[in-house]
């Protein structure tokens, strides 16, 4: 069978329209053809059809039945053969229903092609919902991987200084055992607090900001910015630090000759070390912040040495931990009684030493004991043990030593001087002794615990003594302070998340292995350390026993150098990092104007280098300097840090609890269990490790809080304390009076519209369970009826069906409120609902009601008027709607959907409301087990394949799981079946207008209308019995044909001009009459909205006829009250959902609800 191509384009427009007139033709090839009370329309043997009324010309060819009905207007635009060429383009034929929501909503196609271009904020820049419209952003290439961008930089920023110069120490006070406790203590705090974070960071897209973002968007701008000033002045004193110990091996260990105040060894010449500390640490702090303020690509440039030394460090420890094991290390220290020495100036842990054949006093002899060169004797007076071997009972060839030894210091005279191997090796069973703590006191002398002595009563020491004294008081809070700044190199994955290919992924994964990673590096180190070093070398801070040298460098294979030159290398790398990233981070709270006063230092350069933020970057390491103790500057570190880390944990803890429709992170191995211990465990370690330090630190939190409080710029950033605030009273009201929440807090709070029965008891109960299921216990709900009356006359009745509405919450355990409202108009007292429900910021945002069901048996329109009434002040309040058809047929909460799909067939944008519900639902374990698919359509110009990744990536940076599929609608066939249910609804629709007519009347009308009945059966029949020669098709067929059309030329069926005189529903308004019925000639935009409802309902129902639940857009109601547009919209709604066991129809209330952003 073949079809006609109709081609439609503008002709010349005339000002005197011509007569209706037959026009003839001799050739076969040509026909005419008049439509009746219409313009005048010719098809001529060039095809072409002229309407020379309306201006327009039909250009017909014969084509296959596979091709498509359209045409073409002046302006080269592809419209349909049957709608009004004023009425719409071709590439909404299948959207005709929702024609009115794409005049000011998006379509799918257009929304994702928007959303595929999204590119990352830069840190600290305004938000991207209301403060940047109309700038444009260039997108950056991402193209850093998890192990490039996350895991190497945590890895080098965790693995720093207190790893090289401080945990041998810490080894050997705190024990192998509590060595081990304060390291797991340390890494579990961490990790911990990277398994908040990681969901946080996967929450959205996380703009370049670090932890600073994450915690003011989760907690808003008190806390962040309190918390961000905080961790700025942490990454600050941490560039203090790093500079300290690169300046401690620079000088203590590499070259003792560079110190300006000398001597520096010893705990006697503390104070030359620290004044030399200060003076270098200056000069290195000026030169590697002038390196940041050239560019901070130089920084990067080197940043692949820094991280190699890392590594060679630590794989030079591991080698020379099994080189112990089977060779000898050298490496004695001198010990007088069990106290340690520091390394004899002669190199001789003896009394005296023979040169030749002549005896001399060692060097600890000389600083122990005065020599009276006057005396002499015949052998050397030695106290017991204090001989070396060469001096005892020489021979007689070697000459005893000039004077005699007096005045001795009375320990030295009481014990014995030995030489003790510091590191014994693996297998030497030191492990066994440096497992319990030796914790010390200011002053103490550093000793060997099983090491036999002489105790000699208290005295005082001479001058000059050189056994090694404790320069600080140990315990293991002590310790657990020193050593925390050394696994706060977490935040730097995260801080790069604007460079990396796919943060979301990246930071999870790169974080937690480098926490996982770095704990096992530590702990094996306590370990080992432990096992091949002697404790009392351990306990040695600056090396002093084995000549100021690195103790765990003397560990190392191949060489000693291999660790300082690491160690010092690494610690500078360290030291730009943070130089690099602190006044980045105060810009972006400057940029923020959350604290005024900090605005000055968002300025920046012409390349956005912060240039004021690194002055007073440096003026704040400069003070850690000048504290030059690395001891005092760790404890300050670990309280900002552990700070920061306590409200990154209060940020997850919160989110989950509250479990608002925003908190969707991808990353799903968290659990608000977790976050609260490790918010627990960071306020714990606070007060452990220095108590008066953590009330400066909680001080400082709440001055800037009331500060940011009370001075600052407002902001909205969707915090989850503002989602908080709707549990509390009047405070929290007053707030959320302020203005609509974030997008990231809105959620349904719903006001459900229940219909009263004859006992007043509410109908259709299900919509509670579905409301329950839907809410899931959170959020505002107000369960609403209205009764018509007087309410001096309803009251009581209000009060009862009041009371039936509270059973009914109560029998379905369903939290929230409920109210009966009297008024004269079922509709008025819906307005009224929806405006004056709730209070302040606690009010709906959402209506949900009932479909009528039987509508269609009804003949008076009110029982679908009040459905429509709702709808229309839903959407002049601004509010979603959501209509479950077939309620009846849904789960009750008992119920569980063992398996199968929730469907969501996304046709218009309208805020992200049919993202949100499947998720809503799923939350609920009647729905738990469901999978979601979401289904677009794609029209003939967009690009399906393209649709469908985009469609990926937004749900992707929705974290919402869900099967994609874009179903392509190309074909725009106007079918038969389309234009018989178009003709049964107008003409129902004109019966019904008839019913006003008397009885005799009525008679008379139907019986006409069933004499033109007959009479199109009969022609069908011929048409089935015949075919398309040998009989005239009905009047329903509709597929357009050459024969069709010159059929229709008397009939007068074919009209293009829709705004001829007609009433509503396309019947011509001298039809008055039953038997005007058959004649009538349904209007063209009934037609294409028929088409949309037929089409998608047909896709639907293939795909997705088992679903457990579809959800999809309902079309916008018709503009003013006219009963015939209002039930044709009713019809096209039933043909939409035929077929279907459960659906949802929702409209968005005009604002987004869902946001990628976190």
């Amino acid at each position: 069978m073949s079809t006609v191509r109709f081609t439609v384009t503008k002709a010349e427009d005339s000002s005197e329209a011509p007569e209706p007139k037959e026009s003839t033709s001799s050739e076969p090839g040509e026909k005419s053809q008049l439509i009746s009370g219409g313009p005048t329309v010719t098809i001529s043997n060039d095809n072409v059809l002229e309407n020379k009324e309306s201006g327009f010309t039909v250009t017909w060819t014969k084509k296959s039945s596979e091709e498509k009905s359209v045409l073409i207007d002046a302006g080269g635009k592809k419209r349909s053969v049957i709608v009004d060429p004023e009425s719409g383009d071709l590439k909404n034929d299948h959207f005709a229903l929702y024609e009115d929501d794409l005049q000011d909503r998006p379509k799918v196609s257009s929304f994702l092609n928007a959303m595929s271009n999204y590119t990352n904020l830069p840190q600290g820049a305004k938000e991207h919902e209301n403060e940047e419209e109309g700038v444009k952003k260039v997108k950056q290439a991402p193209k850093l991987s998890t192990i490039m961008g996350v895991y190497l930089p945590c890895v080098q920023n965790i693995l720093g200084v207190i790893l090289f110069i401080r945990l041998t120490w810490i080894v050997g006070l705190a024990g192998v055992v509590e060595g081990l406790m304060i390291v797991l203590l340390c890494c579990s705090t961490t990790l911990l607090t990277a398994i908040s974070m990681s969901a946080i960071a996967t929450n959205g897209v996380v703009p370049a900001g670090g932890s600073y973002f994450m915690i003011s968007r989760a907690l808003g701008p008190e806390f962040g910015g309190a918390v961000g000033i905080l961790f700025y002045l942490g990454t600050t004193f941490a560039s203090s630090m790093y500079i300290l110990g690169a300046v401690e091996i620079l000088l203590v260990y590499i070259y003792q000759g560079m110190a300006i105040f000398s001597p520096i060894t010893g705990p006697e010449n503390k104070a030359n070390l620290l004044n030399n500390m200060r003076v270098y640490g200056t000069i290195f702090l000026f030169l590697m912040s002038s390196l940041v303020f050239v560019g901070v690509k130089y920084v990067n440039k080197f940043a692949s040495l820094f991280l190699a030394c890392v590594v060679l460090s630590i794989v030079a420890i591991y080698a020379g931990v099994l080189q112990s094991a089977f060779v000898e290390k050298n490496v004695d220290v001198c010990m007088l009684g069990n106290r340690i020495l520091k390394q004899p100036p002669d190199l001789q842990c003896s009394q005296t030493k023979v040169i030749g054949n002549q005896t001399y006093y060692t060097a600890l002899a000389d600083i122990y004991c005065d020599i009276d060169l006057n005396a002499t004797v015949a052998e050397p007076v030695l106290p017991a043990g204090n001989s070396s071997n060469a001096t005892v009972s020489p021979p007689p060839a070697i000459l005893p030593p000039r004077g005699a030894l007096v005045n001795c210091d009375a320990y030295y005279a009481a014990n014995n001087l030995s030489w003790l191997d510091g590191i014994p090796g693996l297998a030497s069973g030191a492990i066994g002794d440096n497992s319990l703590n030796d914790y010390m006191t200011e002053s103490e002398p550093v000793s060997k615990q099983n090491m036999a002595e002489v105790a000699v009563a208290p005295y005082e020491a001479g001058d000059e003594v050189t056994w090694i004294v404790a320069d600080i008081a140990s315990s293991f809070t002590v310790l657990l302070a020193i050593f925390f700044p050394s696994v706060t190199g977490i935040m730097a994955g995260s801080n790069r998340s604007g460079d990396l290919a796919d943060a979301q992924r990246s930071i999870p994964k790169g974080t937690i292995g480098a926490v996982l990673t770095t704990a096992v590096i530590y702990l094996t180190c306590v370990v080992f350390f432990g096992a091949c070093i002697e404790g009392a070398l351990l306990r040695d801070k600056f090396g002093y026993s084995i000549g100021s040298d690195l103790i765990v460098s003397m560990l190392a294979w191949p060489s000693k150098w291999v660790i300082l030159i690491g160690a010092f290398l690494s610690t500078i790398g360290a030291g730009l990092q943070s130089l690099t990233g602190a006044p980045r981070l105060l810009q972006a709270i400057a940029k923020d104007s959350i604290i005024p006063v900090l605005s000055v230092f968002g300025r920046s350069k012409a390349n956005g280098e912060p240039t004021w933020a690194l002055v007073l970057t440096f003026g704040i390491s400069l003070i850690g300097i000048l504290i030059a103790d690395l001891d005092l500057v760790a404890p300050i570190i670990t309280m900002f840090f552990l700070m920061c880390y306590m409200f990154v944990n209060g940020a997850c803890f919160l989110q989950t609890l509250l479990r608002t429709p925003s908190w969707r992170p991808r990353f799903k191995y968290y659990h608000w269990v977790l976050s609260c211990l490790g918010m627990f465990m960071c306020l714990s370690l606070m007060f452990i490790s220095s108590w008066y330090y953590a009330l400066v630190a909680l001080a400082i939190a709440g001055f800037i809080y009331k500060y940011i409080e009370y001075r600052g710029a407002e902001k909205e950033w969707g915090d989850g304390l503002r989602g908080l605030q709707l549990t509390t009273a009047r405070y929290a009201l007053l707030r959320l009076e302020d203005g609509p929440p974030h997008t990231k807090n809105w959620r349904p709070q719903l006001l459900i519209m229940m219909k009263p029965d004859g006992d007043l008891k509410p109908k259709h109960m299900q919509m509670l369970s579905f409301a329950q299921q839907l809410k899931a216990g959170k959020g505002f709900m107000l369960v609403s009826s209205v009764l018509k009356g007087n309410l001096l006359e309803k009251y009581p009745e209000a009060q009862a069906a009041e009371q039936e509405l509270k059973k009914a919450m109560e029998e379905y355990k369903l939290k929230g409120f409920h109210q009966v409202i009297v008024a004269e108009d079922i509709s008025q007292g819906i307005n009224i609902l929806v405006q004056s429900s709730g209070l302040g910021g606690l009010r709906h945002n959402t209506i949900m009601l009932g479909w009528p069901n039987g509508w269609r048996q009804d003949p008076d329109p009110r029982s679908y008027k009040v459905f429509l009434d709702t709808i229309r002040a839903a959407g002049a309040s601004h509010d979603a709607i959501l209509v479950p058809k077939n309620i009846s047929l849904f789960p009750d909460r008992q119920d569980r959907m063992e398996e199968g799909t929730i469907d969501v067939w996304w046709i218009v944008h309208d805020g992200g409301l049919l993202m949100l519900l499947p998720f809503l639902l799923r939350q609920h374990k009647v729905w738990k087990n469901c999978k979601t698919r979401i289904f677009t359509v794609a029209q003939m110009e967009d690009n399906s394949i393209q649709m469908k990744k985009d469609l990926a990536t937004f749900l992707y940076h929705l974290r919402i799981d869900a099967e994609i599929e874009v179903v392509e609608m190309h074909d725009s066939d106007i079918s038969a079946y389309t234009y018989e249910r178009t003709l049964m609804m107008e003409q129902r629709n004109q019966i019904l207008q008839h019913l006003h007519l008397s009885k005799r009347e009525s008679q008379r009308e139907i019986g006409a209308m069933m004499n033109k009945l007959r009479d199109s059966n009969t022609a069908m029949r011929g048409y089935q019995q015949g075919g398309f020669d040998d009989a005239e098709p009905a009047m329903h067929e509709m597929t357009w044909t050459p024969a069709k059309l010159a059929e229709q030329k008397k009939a007068g069926t074919v009209r293009f001009d829709e705004n001829e005189p007609e009433t509503s529903n396309g019947a011509k308004a001298e039809g008055k009459g039953f038997g005007k019925l058959l004649d009538l000639k349904p209007n063209s935009m009934n037609i294409r909205r028929m088409h949309t409802a037929v089409k998608l309902n047909e896709v639907i129902v293939n795909r997705s006829h088992q679903a457990k639940v579809v959800i999809l857009n309902l079309p916008g109601p018709p503009k003013g009250g006219h009963p015939q547009r209002e039930a044709n919209y009713m019809e096209f709604l039933e043909v939409l959902t035929e077929g279907l066991e459960r659906v949802l129809m929702v409209r968005g209330g005009g604002r987004e609800v869902i946001t990628i952003y976190s």
